[in-house]
């Protein structure tokens, strides 16, 4: 089984690497070609820094969008986004002016807003997930946040678990063979590597 870590300039690769061949992935690759993405088994975006510092390198890579979609939307491959790249899914994010995301998952990625001013922006370190459906993925328990801005879902369907900072945040979107995660799994030790273990044993 490939799986393709796409390398755009912007993931935490080497982590993310790591963690997938702990959870026993045997074939991780990491690619920056859009041949080896169309043809992967499982797709995994990664994503760290801001919004248009990843969507745009991302667009740059030719053929890459289009071998994306061709794989999930008409492959029907599994597909998972991290961090950024779960916030890439979206219509738009608003993170350094407005910038159109890939469009798969209704939203738009806006700044967490404080209720409470004792409550610290980015949203870092280990906190809750909590479900807000069944998931086969998805399980209640802790994992690791690192961002100052979240995923507002257009429709309340697409989102499978949530955490609390100052208010509810969404942790985690999806829909069919997609699932974006804001936490990283690759540093939430063993919360993580369960999940990464469910993930390569996915078929949806």
């Amino acid at each position: 089984m490939t799986v393709a870590l796409i390398d755009y300039g912007a993931g935490n690769l080497h982590s993310v690497h790591n963690a997938l061949k702990a959870a026993g992935a045997q074939g991780v690759v990491v690619t920056a070609d859009a041949e080896v993405v169309r043809r992967a088994q499982k797709i995994v975006l990664p994503g760290v820094g801001a919004f248009r510092a990843c969507i745009e390198p991302l667009k740059a890579i030719p053929g890459m969008v289009d071998a994306m979609h061709e794989a999930v939307f008409d492959e029907g491959r599994p597909f998972l986004g991290i961090c950024v790249g779960m916030q890439l899914l979206a219509d738009t994010g608003e993170e350094f002016g407005t910038h159109a995301g890939l469009g798969w998952i209704g939203g738009t990625v806006r700044h967490i807003e404080r209720s409470d001013p004792a409550i610290k922006i980015p949203h870092m370190g280990w906190n809750d997930i909590m479900l807000a459906k069944p998931h086969g993925l998805v399980e209640p328990g802790e994992a690791y946040f690192l961002h100052s801005y979240q995923f507002e879902a257009a429709h309340e369907s697409d989102v499978i678990a949530t955490t609390d900072h100052g208010g509810p945040l969404v942790a985690a979107v999806g829909r069919d063979n997609m699932i974006g995660v804001q936490f990283h799994p690759e540093k939430s030790q063993a919360y993580g590597l369960a999940f990464l273990d469910r993930f390569l044993g996915w078929q949806p």
